[in-house]
């Protein structure tokens, strides 16, 4: 009954501002993620800002001491008649100035063939000449140097002596090898089982083809390494042999460790995939090698 009371007119602008409220209540929710995006985009922009005005700083401050240098460049037949001044010639800016102008006396001395030491060692003169001006500063830099380092190490102990330090990397190490666990001793036997399934022989064969066919042949006939596929073994035909030698290799004879590079799971699929090669006879396998060993039967998977 209201709406029939109402103009048109009232009608339209109360729909509109109806619509309006509703709106705005929709995109409330939203104002919180544009607000917290806000300062992501401010920070990059801001980092932005900060880059180019560091760079500008920095070329700014290399033009200006190129400029620098251009002027005293520019000088130098002043330099020089300041340079002549005895007072400025013995100054330490004058030395400085000597090395500008190609006068190398602030490093090297000043020699005088003249003045004598006053004595004489069976006809051995020498000349009374003070020691060169880089040898003093050296000198003095180890000085400094002592100091400092006698600060750190010995008054502060910010700095680890060499049996501290040994001592810290001895519990390091200590702490790794814990984390190692047992398992990463190569003295102790491992009782894995041979796997079967033929998802893990296929992943060894791809793993054999990748890492080991290079000295041992696509087919394991051996190349460098010796012959895999027939009753002969240098290091045992056991899965758990087997799988001992790929994981810790064999020093000095060509056979590297693969742990670190492969799984535990990758090694024990690789050394089951090889014990399944044995009577395969391939072409130009090489002579047997080590001694003939019984391969156990295949039993459950991992």
């Amino acid at each position: 009954m209201l709406t029939r009371k109402l103009p048109l007119g009232a009608l339209l602008a109360l729909s509109a501002l109806l619509s309006t409220a509703a709106r705005a209540q929709d995109a409330a929710p939203a104002a919180p993620a544009a607000d917290a995006a806000k300062p992501a985009a401010d920070t990059g922009a801001d980092l932005t800002a900060m880059l180019w005005l560091m760079g500008g700083l920095t070329g700014l401050i290399i033009f200006v001491l190129l400029m620098l240098f251009a002027l005293l460049w520019q000088m130098r037949p002043l330099l020089r008649q300041v340079y002549a001044l005895p007072s400025i010639r013995e100054a330490w800016y004058g030395r400085a100035l000597g090395l500008f102008l190609g006068d190398p006396v602030g490093l090297t001395g000043k020699y005088q063939e003249d003045v004598m030491a006053g004595h004489d060692y069976d006809g051995i003169t020498e000349y009374d000449n003070d020691l060169p001006p880089w040898w003093k500063y050296g000198f003095y830099l180890t000085i400094v140097f002592g100091v400092v380092y006698f600060v750190h190490f010995h008054v502060t102990q910010d700095g680890q002596l060499s049996q501290a330090e040994y001592q810290h990397e001895m519990a390091e190490a200590a702490l790794l090898s814990a984390q190692l666990g047992a398992n990463d001793d190569p003295n102790k036997p491992t009782d894995y089982q041979r796997l079967t399934a033929a998802a893990d022989i296929d992943a060894g064969k791809t793993i054999f083809a990748q890492n080991c066919a290079a000295c041992h042949g696509q087919s394991a006939e051996g190349k460098v390494g010796p012959n895999l596929t027939d009753e002969y073994w240098l290091h045992g035909g056991d899965v758990n042999k087997v799988y001992h030698t790929v994981k810790y290799g064999v020093q000095g004879k060509g056979m590297v460790a693969w742990k670190g590079k492969l799984s535990s799971k990758q090694m024990l699929q690789v050394a089951s995939y090889i014990l399944t090669l044995q009577g395969s006879k391939p072409a130009g396998a090489k002579a047997p090698q080590g001694e003939k060993e019984a391969v156990g039967k295949p039993v459950a998977k991992l």
